[in-house]
């Protein structure tokens, strides 16, 4: 499923436009990037929970040549499904 496949989805159930449906599901998707700039949990009951994780600095290797190369620190957005969707997941 992609963004056109889920605004269709949300426009069919609920009588909207697809034009309102893309609006909302950009606003929600916007709501989320938001939380997670400012490091904030995004908390989905029943679906799941979004979080913020550091990385730290390591070293790598370049595949090709060998050589060792410095990968920066950096932050990684983590989803964490609910028990809900765990057990539909593997019912």
């Amino acid at each position: 499923m992609n963004t056109s496949d889920l605004v269709e989805a949300i426009a069919a159930e609920h009588k909207l436009s697809k034009a309102a449906a893309k609006a909302i599901v950009e606003q929600m998707l916007g709501a989320i990037t938001q939380a997670a700039v400012l490091g904030q949990e995004i908390n989905l009951p029943g679906f799941g929970k979004f979080k913020v994780q550091a990385r730290a600095a390591r070293e790598g290797r370049n595949p090709q040549t060998g050589a060792t190369v410095q990968i920066a620190a950096s932050k990684k957005l983590v989803f964490q499904p609910a028990k809900t969707v765990k057990d539909r997941l593997n019912a």
